[in-house]
Protein backbone atom coordinates (compact mmCIF):
# COMPACT_ATOMS: atom_id res chain seq x y z
CA UNK A 1 0.00 0.00 0.00
CA UNK A 2 0.95 3.30 -1.06
CA UNK A 3 0.72 6.79 1.56
CA UNK A 4 -1.78 7.80 -1.33
CA UNK A 5 -4.18 5.13 -1.17
CA UNK A 6 -5.42 6.55 2.32
CA UNK A 7 -7.07 9.39 0.41
CA UNK A 8 -8.27 7.18 -2.70
CA UNK A 9 -9.58 4.55 -0.82
CA UNK A 10 -11.54 6.88 1.09
CA UNK A 11 -13.07 8.50 -1.47
CA UNK A 12 -14.14 5.37 -3.35
CA UNK A 13 -15.86 4.28 -0.31
CA UNK A 14 -17.38 7.62 1.30
CA UNK A 15 -17.09 10.03 -1.91
CA UNK A 16 -19.39 12.19 -0.70
CA UNK A 17 -18.43 12.57 3.40
CA UNK A 18 -17.15 15.55 4.83
CA UNK A 19 -13.13 15.11 4.93
CA UNK A 20 -11.62 18.32 5.83
CA UNK A 21 -13.36 20.89 7.69
CA UNK A 22 -11.33 23.92 8.12
CA UNK A 23 -12.07 27.79 8.34
CA UNK A 24 -15.65 27.56 7.40
CA UNK A 25 -15.04 25.38 4.57
CA UNK A 26 -16.38 21.42 4.22
CA UNK A 27 -14.56 19.57 1.70
CA UNK A 28 -15.53 16.19 0.73
CA UNK A 29 -13.01 13.15 0.26
CA UNK A 30 -14.16 13.34 -3.75
CA UNK A 31 -13.29 17.14 -3.79
CA UNK A 32 -9.56 16.98 -2.21
CA UNK A 33 -8.91 13.25 -4.05
CA UNK A 34 -9.84 15.43 -7.19
CA UNK A 35 -8.06 18.75 -6.61
CA UNK A 36 -5.12 16.39 -5.17
CA UNK A 37 -5.03 14.73 -8.90
CA UNK A 38 -5.00 18.11 -10.44
CA UNK A 39 -1.49 18.97 -8.08
CA UNK A 40 0.14 15.58 -9.38
CA UNK A 41 -0.70 16.80 -12.95
CA UNK A 42 0.49 20.26 -12.21
CA UNK A 43 3.68 19.09 -10.87
CA UNK A 44 4.65 16.74 -13.60
CA UNK A 45 3.32 19.33 -16.20
CA UNK A 46 6.48 20.81 -14.40
CA UNK A 47 9.57 17.99 -14.65
CA UNK A 48 9.01 16.47 -11.28
CA UNK A 49 9.66 13.20 -11.45
CA UNK A 50 9.95 9.87 -9.47
CA UNK A 51 11.49 10.96 -6.36
CA UNK A 52 11.99 14.64 -6.58
CA UNK A 53 11.66 16.46 -2.97
CA UNK A 54 8.63 19.11 -3.11
CA UNK A 55 8.49 21.77 0.03
CA UNK A 56 5.39 22.63 1.16
CA UNK A 57 5.60 25.88 3.39
CA UNK A 58 2.11 27.03 4.32
CA UNK A 59 -0.33 26.62 7.73
CA UNK A 60 -2.24 24.10 8.29
CA UNK A 61 -4.89 24.75 5.44
CA UNK A 62 -6.99 22.67 3.00
CA UNK A 63 -4.29 23.72 0.59
CA UNK A 64 -1.71 21.95 2.45
CA UNK A 65 -3.50 18.94 2.56
CA UNK A 66 -3.99 18.43 -1.28
CA UNK A 67 -0.82 19.44 -1.62
CA UNK A 68 0.53 16.57 -0.03
CA UNK A 69 -1.29 14.22 -1.27
CA UNK A 70 -0.94 15.45 -4.59
CA UNK A 71 2.76 15.05 -4.26
CA UNK A 72 2.38 11.69 -3.41
CA UNK A 73 0.40 10.96 -5.94
CA UNK A 74 3.05 12.22 -8.51
CA UNK A 75 5.86 9.76 -6.98
CA UNK A 76 7.39 12.74 -5.26
CA UNK A 77 8.45 12.93 -2.08
CA UNK A 78 6.71 15.37 0.37
CA UNK A 79 8.52 18.12 2.63
CA UNK A 80 5.48 19.54 5.12
CA UNK A 81 7.85 22.72 6.60
CA UNK A 82 6.81 24.78 9.60
CA UNK A 83 6.00 28.37 8.23
CA UNK A 84 7.83 29.66 11.46
CA UNK A 85 11.35 28.56 10.04
CA UNK A 86 13.98 31.28 9.23
CA UNK A 87 15.21 31.79 6.12
CA UNK A 88 18.56 30.45 6.72
CA UNK A 89 17.17 27.11 7.88
CA UNK A 90 14.29 27.26 5.02
CA UNK A 91 17.36 27.92 2.69
CA UNK A 92 19.64 24.93 3.93
CA UNK A 93 16.97 22.59 4.31
CA UNK A 94 15.77 23.26 0.26
CA UNK A 95 19.54 22.92 -1.18
CA UNK A 96 19.95 20.03 1.60
CA UNK A 97 17.68 18.05 0.14
CA UNK A 98 17.34 19.50 -3.29
CA UNK A 99 13.84 20.14 -3.64
CA UNK A 100 13.11 20.63 -7.16
CA UNK A 101 9.81 22.54 -6.32
CA UNK A 102 8.07 24.45 -3.92
CA UNK A 103 4.37 25.33 -2.29
CA UNK A 104 3.49 28.74 -0.79
CA UNK A 105 1.94 31.93 -0.39
CA UNK A 106 3.11 35.46 -0.60
CA UNK A 107 2.40 36.22 2.93
CA UNK A 108 4.87 33.31 3.76
CA UNK A 109 7.72 34.24 1.54
CA UNK A 110 7.84 37.78 2.57
CA UNK A 111 9.41 37.05 5.90
CA UNK A 112 12.19 34.79 3.98
CA UNK A 113 12.62 37.13 1.16
CA UNK A 114 15.48 36.06 -0.61
CA UNK A 115 15.46 31.73 0.25
CA UNK A 116 13.19 31.44 -3.29
CA UNK A 117 16.00 33.11 -5.62
CA UNK A 118 18.98 31.64 -3.78
CA UNK A 119 17.95 27.87 -3.93
CA UNK A 120 19.74 26.02 -6.58
CA UNK A 121 17.43 23.16 -6.98
CA UNK A 122 14.28 24.92 -7.31
CA UNK A 123 12.34 24.38 -10.81
CA UNK A 124 8.67 25.29 -10.09
CA UNK A 125 7.28 27.98 -7.79
CA UNK A 126 3.84 27.00 -6.82
CA UNK A 127 1.79 30.16 -4.88
CA UNK A 128 -1.69 29.76 -3.25
CA UNK A 129 -2.69 33.26 -3.79
CA UNK A 130 -4.65 34.76 -6.34
CA UNK A 131 -2.92 35.52 -9.90
CA UNK A 132 -3.04 39.26 -9.33
CA UNK A 133 -0.88 39.14 -6.13
CA UNK A 134 1.78 37.40 -7.59
CA UNK A 135 5.18 38.45 -8.31
CA UNK A 136 6.38 37.10 -11.50
CA UNK A 137 9.93 38.46 -10.28
CA UNK A 138 10.04 35.67 -7.60
CA UNK A 139 11.42 33.01 -9.51
CA UNK A 140 12.18 31.96 -13.21
CA UNK A 141 8.95 29.96 -13.08
CA UNK A 142 5.98 30.87 -10.38
CA UNK A 143 2.98 29.26 -11.47
CA UNK A 144 -0.48 30.30 -9.44
CA UNK A 145 -2.45 27.32 -7.79
CA UNK A 146 -5.81 28.47 -9.74
CA UNK A 147 -4.10 26.81 -12.89
CA UNK A 148 -4.54 23.23 -11.44
CA UNK A 149 -8.31 23.75 -12.16
CA UNK A 150 -7.47 23.73 -16.10
CA UNK A 151 -6.04 20.05 -15.70
CA UNK A 152 -7.64 17.06 -15.41
CA UNK A 153 -8.93 16.04 -12.06
CA UNK A 154 -9.44 11.70 -12.80
CA UNK A 155 -7.70 9.37 -10.92
CA UNK A 156 -7.63 7.29 -13.93
CA UNK A 157 -4.81 9.89 -15.58
CA UNK A 158 -2.67 9.11 -12.08
CA UNK A 159 -0.46 6.19 -12.84
CA UNK A 160 1.54 5.48 -10.13
CA UNK A 161 5.44 3.74 -10.45
CA UNK A 162 6.43 4.20 -6.62
CA UNK A 163 6.40 0.85 -4.24
CA UNK A 164 5.94 0.74 -0.23
CA UNK A 165 9.93 0.72 0.11
CA UNK A 166 10.64 4.67 -1.80
CA UNK A 167 10.25 7.40 0.35
CA UNK A 168 7.00 9.07 0.47
CA UNK A 169 8.47 12.13 3.02
CA UNK A 170 11.89 13.65 4.46
CA UNK A 171 10.88 15.63 7.71
CA UNK A 172 13.20 17.78 9.08
CA UNK A 173 13.93 17.52 13.00
CA UNK A 174 16.29 19.85 15.15
CA UNK A 175 19.27 18.60 16.71
CA UNK A 176 20.23 20.06 19.68
CA UNK A 177 23.22 21.45 17.94
CA UNK A 178 24.33 21.77 13.76
CA UNK A 179 22.10 22.00 11.36
CA UNK A 180 18.41 20.25 11.05
CA UNK A 181 18.68 16.45 9.97
CA UNK A 182 16.21 15.29 6.92
CA UNK A 183 14.28 11.81 8.71
CA UNK A 184 13.91 9.50 5.44
CA UNK A 185 10.36 7.70 5.75
CA UNK A 186 9.51 5.41 3.35
CA UNK A 187 5.51 4.75 2.35
CA UNK A 188 5.95 1.70 4.09
CA UNK A 189 7.40 3.41 7.19
CA UNK A 190 4.92 5.55 7.66
CA UNK A 191 1.93 3.36 6.52
CA UNK A 192 2.75 0.89 9.19
CA UNK A 193 3.07 3.38 12.03
CA UNK A 194 -0.35 4.68 10.98
CA UNK A 195 -2.14 1.35 10.57
CA UNK A 196 -0.23 0.66 14.32
CA UNK A 197 -1.58 3.62 15.87
CA UNK A 198 -5.13 3.79 14.61
CA UNK A 199 -5.66 -0.09 15.56
CA UNK A 200 -4.87 0.74 19.44
CA UNK A 201 -6.84 4.35 19.63
CA UNK A 202 -9.74 1.84 17.72
CA UNK A 203 -10.89 4.67 15.32
CA UNK A 204 -13.69 4.23 12.84
CA UNK A 205 -15.16 6.24 10.30
CA UNK A 206 -17.23 7.89 12.54
CA UNK A 207 -14.90 9.28 14.47
CA UNK A 208 -14.07 13.14 14.21
CA UNK A 209 -10.75 14.51 15.34
CA UNK A 210 -9.12 17.87 15.35
CA UNK A 211 -6.01 19.03 14.99
CA UNK A 212 -4.49 22.08 16.38
CA UNK A 213 -0.68 20.81 15.99
CA UNK A 214 0.74 22.05 12.75
CA UNK A 215 1.51 19.69 9.56
CA UNK A 216 4.72 20.35 9.20
CA UNK A 217 5.35 18.25 13.39
CA UNK A 218 5.07 14.64 12.82
CA UNK A 219 2.21 14.23 15.43
CA UNK A 220 0.07 16.54 13.41
CA UNK A 221 0.79 15.35 10.51
CA UNK A 222 -0.16 12.13 10.97
CA UNK A 223 -3.93 13.14 12.22
CA UNK A 224 -4.59 14.10 8.65
CA UNK A 225 -3.17 11.15 7.56
CA UNK A 226 -4.67 8.64 9.77
CA UNK A 227 -8.08 9.88 9.31
CA UNK A 228 -7.87 10.10 6.00
CA UNK A 229 -7.18 6.50 5.82
CA UNK A 230 -9.72 5.51 8.19
CA UNK A 231 -12.35 7.59 6.58
CA UNK A 232 -13.14 9.88 9.45
CA UNK A 233 -13.13 13.92 9.36
CA UNK A 234 -10.72 16.14 10.37
CA UNK A 235 -11.03 19.48 11.83
CA UNK A 236 -8.67 21.23 10.73
CA UNK A 237 -7.30 24.29 12.87
CA UNK A 238 -4.07 26.65 12.50
CA UNK A 239 -3.07 26.42 16.22
CA UNK A 240 -4.43 26.96 20.02
CA UNK A 241 -3.35 30.34 20.12
CA UNK A 242 -7.03 31.00 20.88
CA UNK A 243 -8.57 27.75 23.27
CA UNK A 244 -11.72 29.39 23.75
CA UNK A 245 -12.28 29.03 19.89
CA UNK A 246 -11.15 25.41 20.32
CA UNK A 247 -13.24 24.19 22.31
CA UNK A 248 -16.07 25.80 21.12
CA UNK A 249 -15.24 24.47 17.59
CA UNK A 250 -14.51 20.97 19.38
CA UNK A 251 -18.64 21.41 20.67
CA UNK A 252 -19.65 22.37 17.89
CA UNK A 253 -18.52 19.84 15.44
CA UNK A 254 -19.07 16.71 18.00
CA UNK A 255 -15.33 16.19 18.27
CA UNK A 256 -14.45 12.50 19.35
CA UNK A 257 -10.45 12.28 19.08
CA UNK A 258 -8.49 15.43 20.55
CA UNK A 259 -4.20 15.04 20.18
CA UNK A 260 -2.38 17.77 22.29
CA UNK A 261 1.21 18.07 23.56
CA UNK A 262 1.68 18.63 27.60
CA UNK A 263 1.66 22.60 27.16
CA UNK A 264 -1.79 22.44 25.35
CA UNK A 265 -2.91 20.66 28.28
CA UNK A 266 -1.76 22.99 30.83
CA UNK A 267 -3.55 25.53 29.21
CA UNK A 268 -6.56 23.71 28.93
CA UNK A 269 -6.52 22.89 32.51
CA UNK A 270 -6.35 26.66 33.53
CA UNK A 271 -10.02 27.43 31.37
CA UNK A 272 -12.19 28.25 34.03
CA UNK A 273 -15.38 28.31 32.44
CA UNK A 274 -14.75 24.80 30.28
CA UNK A 275 -17.55 23.14 31.67
CA UNK A 276 -19.74 25.32 29.63
CA UNK A 277 -19.24 23.87 26.78
CA UNK A 278 -20.47 20.40 25.78
CA UNK A 279 -17.16 18.07 25.02
CA UNK A 280 -19.60 14.71 26.06
CA UNK A 281 -18.39 13.35 22.32
CA UNK A 282 -15.09 13.07 23.29
CA UNK A 283 -14.13 9.60 23.13
CA UNK A 284 -10.04 9.61 23.39
CA UNK A 285 -7.05 12.10 23.87
CA UNK A 286 -3.58 11.57 23.17
CA UNK A 287 -0.55 12.80 24.42
CA UNK A 288 2.96 12.35 23.29
CA UNK A 289 6.02 14.72 22.34
CA UNK A 290 6.35 14.96 26.34
CA UNK A 291 5.13 12.59 28.88
CA UNK A 292 2.20 14.49 31.15
CA UNK A 293 2.81 15.16 34.61
CA UNK A 294 1.41 12.75 36.73
CA UNK A 295 -0.90 15.84 38.53
CA UNK A 296 -2.46 16.90 34.81
CA UNK A 297 -3.33 13.01 34.12
CA UNK A 298 -5.44 13.77 36.74
CA UNK A 299 -7.27 16.63 35.66
CA UNK A 300 -7.34 15.52 32.67
CA UNK A 301 -9.25 12.46 33.69
CA UNK A 302 -11.43 14.35 36.13
CA UNK A 303 -12.48 17.08 33.47
CA UNK A 304 -13.46 14.63 30.43
CA UNK A 305 -14.28 11.19 32.49
CA UNK A 306 -15.91 9.74 29.65
CA UNK A 307 -12.47 9.67 27.43
CA UNK A 308 -9.87 7.45 27.34
CA UNK A 309 -6.90 9.10 28.24
CA UNK A 310 -3.52 7.77 26.00
CA UNK A 311 -0.23 8.91 27.27
CA UNK A 312 2.20 7.96 24.18
CA UNK A 313 6.10 7.97 23.53
CA UNK A 314 7.40 8.69 19.84
CA UNK A 315 10.40 10.59 17.76
CA UNK A 316 10.16 11.07 13.92
CA UNK A 317 13.11 8.52 13.48
CA UNK A 318 9.77 5.85 14.11
CA UNK A 319 7.05 7.96 14.33
CA UNK A 320 5.81 5.97 16.96
CA UNK A 321 7.50 4.08 20.08
CA UNK A 322 4.47 3.26 22.92
CA UNK A 323 0.96 3.99 24.27
CA UNK A 324 -0.17 3.07 27.79
CA UNK A 325 -3.74 1.42 27.81
CA UNK A 326 -5.98 3.79 29.42
CA UNK A 327 -6.76 1.13 32.12
CA UNK A 328 -3.20 0.99 32.98
CA UNK A 329 -3.05 4.57 34.15
CA UNK A 330 -3.99 3.57 38.12
CA UNK A 331 -1.54 1.30 38.06
CA UNK A 332 1.34 3.08 36.72
CA UNK A 333 0.15 6.87 36.00
CA UNK A 334 3.89 7.82 35.11
CA UNK A 335 4.64 5.00 32.34
CA UNK A 336 4.49 5.71 28.70
CA UNK A 337 3.43 1.87 28.41
CA UNK A 338 4.37 -1.05 26.10
CA UNK A 339 5.52 -1.28 22.62
CA UNK A 340 2.55 -0.67 19.94
CA UNK A 341 1.42 -3.33 17.42
CA UNK A 342 3.75 -4.90 15.16
CA UNK A 343 7.00 -3.37 17.05
CA UNK A 344 9.48 -4.87 19.16
CA UNK A 345 11.06 -2.70 22.07
CA UNK A 346 14.36 -3.25 24.56
CA UNK A 347 16.92 -1.85 26.84
CA UNK A 348 20.85 -1.81 26.11
CA UNK A 349 23.52 -1.19 28.33
CA UNK A 350 26.27 1.07 26.85
CA UNK A 351 27.39 -2.27 24.80
CA UNK A 352 24.29 -3.23 23.29
CA UNK A 353 23.71 -6.01 25.90
CA UNK A 354 19.92 -6.77 26.61
CA UNK A 355 19.16 -5.45 30.37
CA UNK A 356 16.18 -6.98 32.60
CA UNK A 357 13.24 -5.36 34.50
CA UNK A 358 14.45 -2.38 36.76
CA UNK A 359 17.92 -1.77 34.79
CA UNK A 360 18.38 2.17 33.07
CA UNK A 361 19.66 1.52 29.88
CA UNK A 362 19.24 2.76 26.28
CA UNK A 363 15.59 2.34 24.30
CA UNK A 364 15.72 0.24 20.76
CA UNK A 365 13.15 0.00 18.35
CA UNK A 366 12.43 -2.72 16.10
CA UNK A 367 9.75 -2.25 13.30
CA UNK A 368 8.92 -1.58 10.01
CA UNK A 369 7.86 2.08 10.85
CA UNK A 370 11.82 2.31 11.68
CA UNK A 371 13.32 5.39 9.31
CA UNK A 372 15.39 4.53 6.23
CA UNK A 373 17.80 7.09 7.64
CA UNK A 374 19.23 10.31 7.50
CA UNK A 375 19.02 12.32 4.18
CA UNK A 376 22.57 12.71 3.02
CA UNK A 377 23.60 11.51 6.59
CA UNK A 378 25.43 8.53 6.56
CA UNK A 379 27.66 8.88 9.38
CA UNK A 380 24.74 10.43 11.74
CA UNK A 381 22.49 7.20 10.12
CA UNK A 382 25.37 4.74 11.37
CA UNK A 383 25.02 6.23 15.08
CA UNK A 384 21.17 5.91 15.06
CA UNK A 385 20.65 3.05 12.96
CA UNK A 386 22.89 -0.32 14.11
CA UNK A 387 22.67 -4.24 13.29
CA UNK A 388 19.87 -6.16 14.72
CA UNK A 389 18.79 -9.62 15.90
CA UNK A 390 18.58 -10.70 12.48
CA UNK A 391 21.17 -10.84 9.82
CA UNK A 392 21.20 -7.43 7.46
CA UNK A 393 18.41 -5.63 9.09
CA UNK A 394 18.67 -2.50 11.89
CA UNK A 395 16.96 -1.27 14.27
CA UNK A 396 16.97 2.33 15.69
CA UNK A 397 19.09 3.08 18.95
CA UNK A 398 16.87 6.12 20.29
CA UNK A 399 19.35 7.97 22.52
CA UNK A 400 16.62 8.18 25.10
CA UNK A 401 17.42 6.26 28.28
CA UNK A 402 14.73 4.18 29.92
CA UNK A 403 13.88 1.62 32.25
CA UNK A 404 11.47 -1.30 31.92
CA UNK A 405 8.98 -3.26 34.86
CA UNK A 406 8.55 -7.17 35.34
CA UNK A 407 5.66 -6.65 32.92
CA UNK A 408 7.02 -4.80 30.12
CA UNK A 409 5.54 -1.18 30.46
CA UNK A 410 8.76 1.43 30.27
CA UNK A 411 9.53 4.76 32.05
CA UNK A 412 10.75 7.56 30.18
CA UNK A 413 14.10 8.94 32.44
CA UNK A 414 15.71 11.13 30.10
CA UNK A 415 17.86 11.75 26.94
CA UNK A 416 21.57 10.28 27.29
CA UNK A 417 22.67 13.78 26.59
CA UNK A 418 20.02 15.90 28.84
CA UNK A 419 20.79 14.25 32.06
CA UNK A 420 22.07 16.89 34.52
CA UNK A 421 25.23 15.66 36.18
CA UNK A 422 25.52 17.42 39.65
CA UNK A 423 27.37 16.89 42.90
CA UNK A 424 28.46 13.71 41.37
CA UNK A 425 24.90 12.51 40.67
CA UNK A 426 22.80 12.46 37.36
CA UNK A 427 19.85 14.13 37.42
CA UNK A 428 16.66 13.72 35.21
CA UNK A 429 14.91 17.07 34.16
CA UNK A 430 11.79 15.03 33.92
CA UNK A 431 11.52 13.91 37.66
CA UNK A 432 12.38 17.81 38.47
CA UNK A 433 9.75 18.89 36.27
CA UNK A 434 7.71 15.91 37.25
CA UNK A 435 8.01 17.71 41.00
CA UNK A 436 7.14 21.09 40.26
CA UNK A 437 4.23 20.26 38.86
CA UNK A 438 2.56 18.78 41.59
CA UNK A 439 3.14 22.37 43.30
CA UNK A 440 0.02 24.13 43.81
CA UNK A 441 -0.21 27.22 41.37
CA UNK A 442 2.55 25.84 38.97
CA UNK A 443 1.27 26.15 35.37
CA UNK A 444 4.68 25.12 33.12
CA UNK A 445 7.51 24.48 34.20
CA UNK A 446 11.40 23.01 32.80
CA UNK A 447 14.50 22.59 33.96
CA UNK A 448 17.91 23.32 32.87
CA UNK A 449 21.57 22.89 33.87
CA UNK A 450 23.55 25.98 34.98
CA UNK A 451 27.39 25.81 34.94
CA UNK A 452 28.99 25.87 38.40
CA UNK A 453 32.28 25.66 39.94
CA UNK A 454 31.40 23.58 43.15
CA UNK A 455 28.38 21.22 41.62
CA UNK A 456 30.10 20.94 38.26
CA UNK A 457 26.35 21.90 36.79
CA UNK A 458 23.28 23.74 39.13
CA UNK A 459 19.96 22.98 38.42
CA UNK A 460 17.71 25.79 37.46
CA UNK A 461 14.08 25.67 37.21
CA UNK A 462 11.89 28.17 35.03
CA UNK A 463 7.73 28.54 36.37
CA UNK A 464 5.32 29.95 34.63
CA UNK A 465 2.91 30.60 37.68
CA UNK A 466 -0.83 29.86 36.91
CA UNK A 467 -3.40 33.01 37.07
CA UNK A 468 -3.50 34.28 40.17
CA UNK A 469 -0.72 32.22 41.31
CA UNK A 470 1.56 33.99 43.87
CA UNK A 471 4.61 31.49 44.29
CA UNK A 472 8.03 32.17 45.79
CA UNK A 473 11.44 30.31 45.35
CA UNK A 474 11.24 29.61 49.01
CA UNK A 475 7.56 28.37 48.66
CA UNK A 476 9.01 25.68 45.84
CA UNK A 477 12.30 25.21 47.35
CA UNK A 478 10.24 23.54 50.25
CA UNK A 479 7.90 21.07 48.15
CA UNK A 480 10.73 20.55 46.29
CA UNK A 481 12.63 19.06 49.24
CA UNK A 482 9.77 16.83 50.45
CA UNK A 483 9.63 15.35 46.67
CA UNK A 484 12.90 14.90 45.65
CA UNK A 485 16.59 13.90 46.88
CA UNK A 486 19.01 16.73 48.29
CA UNK A 487 21.08 16.70 45.28
CA UNK A 488 17.91 17.31 42.86
CA UNK A 489 16.26 20.17 44.33
CA UNK A 490 16.99 23.51 41.67
CA UNK A 491 19.31 25.96 42.90
CA UNK A 492 17.94 28.61 41.15
CA UNK A 493 13.61 29.55 40.16
CA UNK A 494 12.99 32.30 37.81
CA UNK A 495 9.14 32.82 36.86
CA UNK A 496 7.97 34.30 33.35
CA UNK A 497 5.05 35.03 32.52
CA UNK A 498 5.50 32.11 29.67
CA UNK A 499 8.41 30.09 28.37
CA UNK A 500 9.08 29.62 24.82
CA UNK A 501 7.76 26.90 22.76
CA UNK A 502 8.84 25.56 19.21
CA UNK A 503 7.08 25.11 16.29
CA UNK A 504 5.48 21.69 17.95
CA UNK A 505 4.50 23.18 20.96
CA UNK A 506 6.82 21.70 23.43
CA UNK A 507 8.26 23.98 25.46
CA UNK A 508 11.84 25.39 23.92
CA UNK A 509 14.91 24.38 26.16
CA UNK A 510 17.67 25.35 23.70
CA UNK A 511 16.46 28.58 23.87
CA UNK A 512 16.55 28.85 27.57
CA UNK A 513 20.02 27.59 27.28
CA UNK A 514 21.18 30.10 24.78
CA UNK A 515 19.56 32.67 26.82
CA UNK A 516 21.54 31.73 29.79
CA UNK A 517 24.88 31.57 27.51
CA UNK A 518 24.15 35.06 26.60
CA UNK A 519 24.25 36.15 29.27
CA UNK A 520 26.68 35.06 31.05
CA UNK A 521 29.09 35.70 28.88
CA UNK A 522 27.91 39.29 29.44
CA UNK A 523 28.26 39.52 32.80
Amino acid sequence: MLLQNFLENSARRFPDKVALIHRGERLTYDAINRKANQVAALLRSQGIRRGDRVAVFLDNSAESVMSLFGILKADAVFLMLSPQLKAPKLAYILDNCGAKAFISDTGKLKHVPDVVPSAQALDAVILTDDRNKIDPGLHRNVIAWSETETLPDSQADIRNANIDVDLASIIYTSGSTGNPKGVMLTHLNMVSAATSITTYLENVPEDIVINVLPLSFDYGLYQALMTFKFGGTLVLEKSFVFPHEIVKRMSEERVTGFPGVPTIFAILLQMKDLKKYDLGSLRYITNTAAALPVTHIKQIRETFPQARLYSMYGLTECKRVSYLPPEELDRRPDSVGRGMPNEEVWIVDDRGDRLGPGAVGELVVRGSNVMKGYWGDPEATDRVLKPGPLPGERVLYTGDLFRMDEEGFIYFVGRKDDMIKTRGERVSPKEVENALYAAEGVAEAAVIPVPDELLGSAIKAYIVPKEGASLSDKQLFLHCKKMLEEFAIPKYFEFREALPKNASGKIDKLVLKAELAHKTQNS
